[in-house]
């Protein structure tokens, strides 16, 4: 017959193996989270520059007039009295 002590020692063995590779902190759940990880520092770098190119744009915006004026022509089509506008189409 087995002995308690002997039956309850290997049922902890075993729940304690079963969290161990099938549980939340098993190994494989590590590595996918480590790959998640890893996605999302890129996606903060990218963003981090992103917004570092923001910034510039922001502190050009209100500093200057040029970046209104490139802005206006640009996105807004807009020219200055007595200038002619041309458009260039390529076929």
């Amino acid at each position: 017959m087995i002995k308690p002590m002997t039956l309850l020692f290997t049922t902890l063995l075993i729940l304690l193996q079963y969290a161990l590779w099938a549980g939340n902190s098993s190994f494989g759940r590590q590595s996918e989270l480590n790959t998640k990880v890893i996605a999302q520092k890129l996606d903060n770098q990218r963003n981090i520059a992103r917004n570092k190119i923001l910034y510039a744009e922001i502190a050009d915006l209100r500093n200057g007039s040029e970046a209104i004026e490139e802005r206006a022509r640009h996105e807004l089509g807009m020219i200055r009295p007595g200038e002619v506008f041309y458009r260039v189409v390529n076929n």
